[in-house]
Parts: C-alpha cells; sequence; structure tokens
C-alpha cells in the first residue's frame, strides 16, 4: 500500500471517530463537545478524502447518513425459516416437564443430565441479519414470524452511537457463505433515559419504557432518525443454510449451541455476558434465581430467562409444534411483589361518571419504577379484597406495567384500620352518586361534572372521533376551568381571542410597558381543525358522543344499519337489539342515553353549530371488498372490533371460522388452532404489520 493511501485510510477512521462521538455526545448526551463550524469542518475533510479515494468510502460512514430521501414504505420479508415465538414457563414444575419431555423424545434415562444454554430474555425488538460471504445483506423484523419488514437501512445505523459493536457491516474470521443471524435490538437504560430527555425538551412525546421506544426507533420511514438513536444489537441464534444437494453447513460447523455463540462473538457480535452453559434443570433453576435477584442491575430490561437445549442434534430431533420450540422456553419471572401501607383510599371520577376507587400507598419501587397509587377498578373488588384504609398490602406491577394491589396482610393489623365508604355526592361536582341495580359501579348523576366534561371533550376531540388535532387533556381542562365550554358544542362557539389567550404563554413587557400581540398561528390552526371536524360521518359522531358502551366498532355497526342520526335517535330498544353484536344491556344503554332530553338538546346545539353526521359509506372497491377474512390473536394496535370495523368500511366480512372460502388471515400474537387450520387449508397468512400496509393502500 502506497504511502498516501495509507494516510488516507489513517486519517478518514480518526474523522469517522471523532464525528461518531461528536454524535454521540450531541444526540445522546445532549452535551455537544463540538461547534456547529467545528462538525461541519470535519465533515467536509472526511467527504473531500473519501472522494478522493472512492476505495475507502463505506456504508457505515457518517457521510452516507446524511443523503437520499426516507422510504416510503416497509417492503416484506419472507424468512427462510420462520421466526418462532417459544412457550412460557413460570414454575419448578413446568421447567420440570420440559426437562422429562426432553428426555423422553430422546429416548435418554432419567439420570442423564442434560446440557441447557441459559440466557437473560431481552425485552426488544427480534430481528434477523442476513450475511452474504461476510458482507451485511439484509435486515427485517420477526414481524409474524413468517413475514418480516425490510429495515435493513436502518440496522445499518444500530450500534453507531453507542457503546456497543453493533450490527457490524462487515465480518471479522472465516463465516460460512451464507449466514443468518437473528437477535435483539434494543435500549440500554441510561440511552433510553437521556434519549426520552432529548425528545422532552424538543417538545417530542417521550416513549413509555425502551421496549417501545426500541421498537419505534428501528421502524421509523426516515433512517436517518434511526441513525440518532442509541440502539444496541446482542446476537441469540445463527442459522447457516445452503451447501451441496441441500446439505446444511451448520450441521458441520456448529455441534452445539454454545459453540454458536462463541463464533458469533469472534465474527464481531455482541453476545450476553451474561449466557450461561447449565449442565441439568438444577443448574438451570440456580441460574434463573441468581437473575432474578440481579435483573434490575442489569443494564437492560429483562422480565426472564430463556433455557434451550444445547445440542443443536438433539434439537433437530426434537423439532417444533405448530407455533413453538421444542427445545425451548421462556421462563417468565412472576411481577415483583413489595408489602407498603395504604395512605387512603379515595374515589376517582372519570370520563362517564364512573367513581373508582385509588388506594393511595407509601412510596415503593417495584420493577424499577416508583409506586404510589393503584386502582381497585370498584367496590365489589375492593370488598373481594378486604383492603383497608390503614392496612399493609402486598403490590404488585401487573404485566411489569400496571400497578396492582394484591392482598392485604391482615396479621400487621393494629385495629385503626378502616373500611373506605363511598362518598353519596361527587368528590368533584357535588351531584348524587348512585349505583343501580345490576351494576358494579357508582356514578356522578352531574351531566356538568367537571371532571366528566374534560375526559368528553378529549375523547370527543380524538382521531378517530371528530378529530380536533391539538384538543387536548391542558387544553380542556383550561377550557372548563374558564367557563367557556360546559357541553361539546360551545367549543365551536370559542372567541378567537380566548384561543388566542389559551396558546399564550406569560409575556414580559417591552420598554415601553406593551406587551406583545397574543398569538394568532395556533389559534388560528385550532379553529380551522374545529372547522374541518364539522365535516364528520356518522360513524365518528356516534362514536365522540361518548355513548355508554358504543366503542368505535359499535359506532361503526350503528351508523351502517340506521344511515342518519334520526333514524338512531328515534331506535326503540327492540329495534336496537336487532342490529348484529348489540346485545341486551348495550341496547338499553343506548336507549336509555337518546331518550334523555339533556343528551337530545347537546346533540341539537352540535347540529345548529354546523356538524353533519353523513352516512357511512361502505367501499366498493379496494383490496377488501367482497373479500372474507378471519381475526386470530391479538392485536398490538387496535382491539378486534376494531380491526373487525376497519375491514367492514371497506367492503369486507369477518368470520368467525377459517374455510376454503375464506381469503385471508390475520394472525397476531398468540394465534392458535385458526392459524394452524390455515396453513393446512392453504389460505393466505398475514401479520399485523401487513395488514396495516392493507388498510393504508390507496383506494381501500
Amino acid at each position: 500500500m502506497s504511502e498516501p493511501i495509507a494516510f488516507a485510510r489513517d486519517r478518514i477512521e480518526a474523522l469517522r471517530d471523532q464525528i461518531r462521538a461528536a454524535d454521540h455526545a450531541y444526540y445522546v448526551l445532549d452535551q455537544p463537545v463540538l461547534s456547529d463550524a467545528e462538525y461541519d469542518r470535519l465533515m467536509a475533510e472526511l467527504s473531500e478524502l473519501e472522494a478522493a479515494h472512492p476505495e475507502l468510502r463505506t456504508p457505515d460512514s457518517p457521510t452516507q447518513r446524511v443523503s437520499g430521501a426516507p422510504s416510503e414504505k416497509f417492503a416484506r420479508v419472507v424468512h427462510r425459516e420462520p421466526m418462532l415465538s417459544l412457550g412460557n414457563v413460570q414454575t419448578d414444575g413446568e421447567l420440570d416437564e420440559l426437562d422429562a419431555r426432553v428426555h423422553r423424545m430422546l429416548g435418554l434415562p432419567p439420570e442423564e443430565p442434560v446440557r441447557y444454554v441459559v440466557e437473560p430474555k431481552l425485552d426488544g425488538l427480534a430481528v434477523e441479519l442476513v450475511y452474504e460471504r461476510g458482507r451485511f445483506v439484509q435486515g427485517s423484523t420477526r414481524g409474524d414470524g413468517v413475514n418480516g419488514e425490510d429495515v435493513t437501512v436502518n440496522l445499518r445505523t444500530v450500534g453507531r452511537l453507542g457503546a456497543n459493536r453493533g450490527v457490524p457491516e462487515r465480518l471479522a474470521g472465516s463465516p460460512p457463505p451464507r449466514l443468518e443471524v437473528r437477535g435483539e435490538v434494543l435500549l440500554q437504560k441510561h440511552h433510553f433515559a437521556a434519549m426520552n430527555q432529548v425528545i422532552a425538551r424538543q417538545g417530542g412525546e417521550p416513549f413509555a419504557n425502551p421496549r417501545n421506544a426500541a421498537a419505534g426507533s428501528l421502524r421509523q420511514l426516515d433512517w436517518r432518525i434511526t441513525a440518532n438513536r442509541p440502539l444496541s444489537f446482542i446476537a441469540y441464534e445463527a442459522l447457516a443454510p445452503g451447501g451441496d444437494a441441500g446439505r446444511d453447513p451448520g450441521r458441520d460447523r456448529w455441534k452445539s449451541h454454545w459453540q454458536k455463540l462463541q463464533e458469533l462473538r469472534d465474527l464481531g457480535f455482541e453476545t450476553n455476558p451474561e449466557n450461561r452453559l447449565c449442565l441439568g434443570m438444577g443448574e438451570v433453576k440456580a441460574y434463573r434465581d441468581r437473575m432474578a435477584d440481579r435483573r434490575f442491575e442489569l443494564p437492560y430490561d429483562t422480565d426472564g430467562v430463556v433455557v434451550k437445549v444445547d445440542d443443536l442434534d438433539w434439537r433437530r430431533r426434537l423439532g417444533a409444534a405448530s407455533k413453538f420450540p421444542r427445545w425451548a422456553a421462556a421462563f417468565k419471572y412472576p411481577p415483583q411483589e413489595e408489602a407498603t401501607r395504604v395512605e387512603k383510599i379515595w374515589a376517582s371520577v372519570g370520563r362517564t361518571g364512573i367513581l373508582t376507587p385509588v388506594v393511595e400507598v407509601k412510596p415503593v419501587r417495584i420493577s424499577g419504577a416508583l409506586i404510589s397509587r393503584a386502582t381497585l377498578h370498584n367496590e365489589d373488588e375492593m370488598r373481594r379484597k378486604d383492603i383497608l384504609e390503614g392496612d399493609w398490602v402486598l403490590i404488585r406491577r401487573a404485566g411489569e406495567v400496571i400497578p396492582e394491589v394484591v392482598k392485604p396482610l391482615p396479621e400487621r393489623r393494629t385495629g385503626a384500620e378502616r373500611p373506605f365508604v363511598f362518598p353519596a355526592t361527587c368528590p368533584v361536582c357535588g351531584a348524587r352518586v348512585v349505583r343501580e341495580e345490576g351494576e358494579k359501579v357508582y356514578r356522578c348523576t352531574g351531566s356538568a361534572c367537571p371532571a366528566q366534561l374534560v375526559g368528553r371533550l378529549t375523547h370527543f376531540a380524538q382521531r378517530r372521533a371528530m378529530d380536533i388535532d391539538g384538543l387536548g387533556d391542558k387544553l380542556a381542562a383550561l377550557l372548563v376551568e374558564r367557563g367557556l365550554v360546559k357541553e361539546f358544542a360551545d367549543l365551536y362557539a370559542v372567541p378567537f381571542e380566548e384561543w388566542q389567550k389559551a396558546f399564550s404563554r406569560p409575556r414580559k413587557v417591552d420598554a415601553k410597558g406593551q406587551k406583545p400581540e397574543l398569538p394568532e398561528k395556533s389559534a388560528q390552526n385550532m379553529v380551522e381543525a374545529l372547522e374541518r371536524s364539522k365535516k364528520a360521518t356518522l360513524r365518528r359522531l356516534l362514536f365522540a358522543l361518548g355513548i355508554p358502551q358504543v366503542g368505535e366498532a359499535t359506532a361503526a355497526t350503528l351508523a351502517r344499519h340506521f344511515g342518519d342520526l334520526e333514524r338512531f335517535f328515534a331506535a326503540s330498544e327492540e329495534e336496537l337489539i336487532g342490529v348484529r353484536d348489540v346485545g341486551k344491556e348495550t341496547a338499553r344503554e343506548i336507549r336509555a342515553w337518546t331518550a334523555e332530553p339533556q343528551n337530545q338538546r347537546v346533540v341539537r346545539r352540535l347540529l345548529d353549530a354546523g356538524v353533519t353526521a353523513a352516512p357511512e359509506e361502505v367501499a366498493a372497491r379496494g383490496f377488501f371488498a367482497g373479500k372474507t377474512l378471519v381475526l386470530t390473536g391479538s392485536l398490538a394496535r387496535r382491539s378486534r372490533d376494531e380491526a373487525k370495523a376497519e375491514i367492514e368500511r371497506r367492503g369486507g366480512k369477518v368470520s368467525g371460522s377459517v374455510s376454503r372460502k375464506t381469503d385471508l388471515v390475520v394472525a397476531g400474537e398468540d394465534a392458535g388452532s385458526k392459524l394452524k387450520k390455515a396453513q393446512e387449508l392453504g389460505v393466505k397468512v398475514v401479520g399485523e404489520e401487513e395488514f396495516d400496509r392493507l388498510l393504508a393502500e390507496p383506494g381501500s
């Protein structure tokens, strides 16, 4: 190599390292180490050197992350081998059953210990990376296990801002001709906290947890955003397909999973240093217990451990069931519980007027979060659990998210504890509180209750209802507090100057003693959003009104059945029962609401304000028109009813069972027998990502 080329190579690598360090300090730590001018000079020098020596330019260079347009959508990737999920176990007995099944299916004597590899269960987004002749050529999400999303460009950026090795562009050592690596994209806890701080300072909405943040960051259509998120990648599986006459080179290359993990590390991937090789189920349980004690000290979130048979030939013999491999399982830790004291119980008033008992406890840290309150749902639940004010209780985070009171500790009672009695009047507005016969909840009867009004306004304004952009909780509370809005129609009569005041910040008096003019842009945007919302459909309006038992799917069904608002209000309870999917209780609730003069007046005032309720249109063309679909498993982005409404609105039909006449099956998480039936019949199956893409297609 000539001296000039060697100098250029060294200088290029030094510049890249310096620029990446500056990116990390700026985007992750929010502590710039270079001025804008210094940063621009370094980038310009790097660009000039790469232009002079194009053979030294690489896809992971900082110069390659600042050009090109964002992708319009993700392409579909079909996994060569399905990315199966793991069956969950939660007890020692279930672990013993796993071990016994392995022994039984392999014909091993009970006393012969099986080698298992045990790994922390990572809480991130599963992906697959494909390498050909040592170069990274494609990356995809797990998706539904069969079809994933092509996020190759985004994955090239993973690890660029973190301290880990990320996704290697070129492998070290001697990789096989084709290598498929599976692992988890995640955010370390300190990266997550720093990233959320930056997002909050920029006026964005911080992510709820590291898993959501990792998934949201990797699925960005603009890969430049992903490049500025401090994502990590940890590898935990490798496949080496191909070879002559279908021969599997992985069969000869690796004899054990542990050997596979060692080579992944040698090839340049980050593997988990907490992985352990255990001989027998006794060592697996001991490892699990140690990790349970240490899991909150780890730099990433984990909610269990993954147990895998180490011998790869044994794995092939064990095979897989329809959804889970028989050679592995995920042991989920039970939600962590802590003892704390109930300081008081009080009634919270929700959007629909329901009073919910809320337990306020002495703050306690659970699963890394400080918990100070939890809901008891209703009086029956509170009495069943026998929770008293002043009690010591066990509290946990159900699903590691929602605080839940498990039970009281009666042995620690002193006699000073007292039962909570629901108030006879609303704690917010003073109206009478009632519990109707057959109901589990108490309700406030005040139609002008501020606690309900704020919630009703934000529900009315949400995207799937009247879609009034910008009208959130804080603004709704301000409108109610100032007496500007007492019911929905008042929104359309708020003077422009009041909107200006609502959006204004504290203003300083200038040198002449004059206050600056009130803001017009935000106020004008709100007025325009309100004007657009007047052109509603009947489905949106019925959902927006907050009628008891009427969610988005039921609103769509009612809109299609009745066609216009007048017919809906005139419908008797018997006519409502005749609507598909509307039962007796729902019909009774709807009729009671439509018969209430106050509610009739609310709707009449909306119509007088110019709100329209156009009939629900069913698409006569598009992908879903005339097709029969089946939904199975749980969907992350919408409820089953909401998905059904979207399909029917586009002219499709949703069936409860799979047959040869089924056109498409949408499979969410934990899909069961319907998925298996579809596969047996050869019916097309898509995951939620593909379903969303079909919904978004033009004409659908």
